[in-house]
């Protein structure tokens, strides 16, 4: 099998490009986080089961078709950066995403506190065509990593991960942190709308500026203090994403297939946030903040544990 290269390197505009693209669409990932009590009541406590359905429906569609793209746009980046620019263009690129995950509750809390929340959905689907239009017309065609068929392509990403420990290792400490990552977030805003605090969305979207992941005994803490809920926030975005980073890092050095170590870590890691936001609002339903804390900790306790098991074959 013959390795493909791209003909030519692209510039650091057309990279740039590609991170906000990045970060936009990373964004529609996180636009419901603090508006998850302002839905509740707009919907109300006898909502017809059509309504509640089609609004399932239209978020897992919103998840699955946006975790296809940011998990493409990563390893696309790479392969079209020339060798002495890659490191420089995976760091852009990530740093897109960083910049939308924390823009994007500001931005949501801001336009749902003016307009309510459909506006800002219905906003974030006009800017997402937007950019799928800007993105057919000027991005350059790179050709994959191996010229095989599609199935053929899919059997070697499940290869690539029942060979490597290392990037099954990897995947799963990016899952466990970012599962933590989703717990917090999908319980944080129905415990800001309640007393003491009763903030509303812009209020929560705002606090998003500070940062957030790890420390969830500051975090606990937060349920009563906002100051302790501010400390913990910055520690918490601090961690995942430089787990986040470190992770790709060395996912990247395992084999020159980055597309297939691309799919295999960003599919796992996806899956833990989307646990981790599934399993927050429960474990707030059935023991309120403490409950979540706990189970944010946990998470992280056992990504801690990954990091520091030693494996002997890569």
């Amino acid at each position: 099998m013959t390795t493909v290269r791209p003909s030519r390197a692209v510039s650091r505009k057309t990279i740039r490009l590609l991170a906000a693209a990045y970060g936009l669409t990373i964004a529609n990932l996180y636009h419901c986080q603090p508006l998850l009590t302002e839905t509740s009541r707009s919907l109300g406590p006898h909502a017809a089961a059509r309504t509640a359905g089609l609004l399932l429906a239209a978020g897992a569609l919103i998840g699955l078709t946006a975790a296809a793209v940011v998990n493409t746009l990563i390893p696309y980046a790479a392969a079209l950066a020339a060798p002495d620019e890659r490191g420089r263009a995976i760091g852009t690129m990530l740093t897109g995403g960083l910049t939308g995950i924390l823009l994007s509750r500001t931005v949501a809390g801001l336009v749902a506190q003016v307009a309510g929340w459909r506006a800002l959905f219905a906003a974030a689907a006009v800017v997402t065509l937007l950019l799928a239009v800007v993105l057919t017309r000027v991005m350059p065609p790179a050709p994959p990593d191996l010229a095989l068929p599609y199935r053929a392509q899919l059997r070697a990403t499940v290869r690539l991960a029942a060979t490597h420990r290392l990037l099954r290792r990897r995947s799963f400490i990016g899952a466990c942190s970012f599962a933590a990552f989703g717990v917090f977030w999908s319980a944080v805003a129905l415990r800001l709308t309640e007393p003491p605090h009763e903030y509303g969305p812009a209020q929560i979207g705002l606090l998003a500026l500070v940062g957030a992941a790890a420390s969830f005994a500051a975090v606990w803490a937060g349920g009563h203090h906002v100051a302790w809920l501010l400390i913990g926030l910055l520690a918490m975005d601090t961690a995942i994403n430089a787990t986040h980073l470190l992770n790709m890092s060395v996912v990247y050095g395992i084999d020159d297939a980055r597309a297939r170590l691309a799919s295999v870590y960003m599919t796992v890691y996806t899956l833990g946030g989307v646990t981790g936001a599934a399993a927050g609002p429960s474990a707030y339903a059935v023991g309120g903040w403490s409950a979540a804390g706990l189970l944010g900790a946990a998470f992280l306790a056992t990504a801690l544990v990954l990091t520091f098991t030693r494996t002997e074959n890569p």
